[in-house]
């Protein structure tokens, strides 16, 4: 058949043939009298297997390979074909979020094009300074998008650009909750600590219910830094950690104060039903045998930033306890209680 019937069978042009045919990939079995191509059964089922080959990513000199060398294993082949096609899809990946980041941006024109990438690029510089005056900057005219500074805070060792890119994210648009919380659930305990940690410096109410969440966290950092957070926001539901933090003596005198801030926020004079509830929390973890020796004297301890005739109590039994220094400390709690 001439290679015109062939670029109707096989879908190949037939200037695409001739090309297969200069660089070696296809011979005509042999030519007319006139001097035309003439193509086998053969060589037709050759076209299909070269555009089969093609469809994988082969460039034409590893198809000729593939067809003709014995040796060359398929497995190797496609071994290197993945693994090029993961680098391309990375770099196409990095290019698709960076030309987001600068569409977020909304730019009126290139000068602002070229401020963001020069933004962006400050803030993955190797340079701690450059990422810090990038932070510091990002909430000029010009702003970073939101998800490229939640990225940068998430994956930021410095402590002084940590804080710089916090400072930036509490200043930014809405958006930074959401991106924050799905940092909590990141398998680096690291990366989790700072998304609660930056999550503790944002207000709003969608903050403090990402904040809320994040006291069911099965990591007990996060649930601290939360704890802490909600606890200065005067969120009553941060109690049970709390009282935890303090049992485990993680952050407990930081906990304590919380507890104490909670008791007495609302009226200023006292919140009776958040003092109770904090009090019977305390009270309850320090019945004899509940905890160890060393977490039933900072639960005394706590006991005294609580206001409220519950508190009185069971400070009045703990100063009979048979541990001495609770009964010590329930005693010494009673009297500046007591004091005018």
């Amino acid at each position: 058949m001439l290679i015109g019937e062939v670029a109707r069978r096989s879908g190949v042009s037939a200037r695409m043939l001739r090309h297969y045919e200069s660089l070696g990939l296809l011979r005509p079995t042999g030519r007319t009298g006139a001097g035309y191509r003439e193509y086998s059964r053969e060589d037709v089922r050759r076209v299909l297997d070269i555009e089969s080959l093609r469809s994988l990513g082969l460039p034409l000199r590893e198809v000729g390979r593939a067809l003709d060398d014995p040796g060359l294993t398929p497995s190797a082949l496609v071994g290197d074909l993945i693994r090029q096609t993961r680098e391309r899809i990375a770099a196409e990946t990095e290019l698709l979020t960076r030309l987001r980041r600068i569409d977020a941006a909304e730019p009126a024109g290139w000068d602002d094009v070229l401020r963001v990438i020069a933004l962006l690029r400050s803030l993955g510089s190797k340079s701690a300074d450059a990422r810090q005056r990038a932070a510091l900057s990002s909430a000029g005219e010009v702003q970073v998008p939101v998800e490229a500074l939640v990225q940068a805070v998430l994956s930021e060792t410095d402590p002084n650009v940590a804080g710089a890119l916090r400072w930036a994210l509490a200043r930014s648009d809405d958006g930074a909750p959401a991106l924050l919380a799905e940092g909590l659930d990141s398998p680096l305990a690291a990366v989790r600590e700072r998304a609660v940690r930056a999550l503790a410096e944002l207000t709003g109410a969608e903050a403090t219910d990402r904040l809320r969440e994040a006291l069911a966290s099965p990591d007990p950092a996060v649930r601290g830094h939360a704890a802490l957070e909600l606890g200065t926001r005067g969120e009553a539901d941060a109690v049970p950690t709390l009282v935890d933090m303090i049992v485990a003596g993680r952050n407990d005198t930081d906990a304590a104060d919380a507890l104490s801030r909670l008791s007495t926020s609302g009226t200023g004079t006292g919140d009776t039903a958040t003092a109770d509830r904090i009090a019977t929390g305390l009270v309850d973890r320090l019945a004899p045998g509940a905890e160890q020796a060393p977490a039933r004297g900072r639960l005394t301890q706590a006991l005294a930033g609580i206001p409220g005739t519950t508190v009185t109590a069971a400070l009045r039994e703990l100063s009979h306890d048979a541990d001495r220094a609770v009964a010590l400390t329930a005693v010494y709690l009673l009297q500046r209680r007591d004091a005018p």
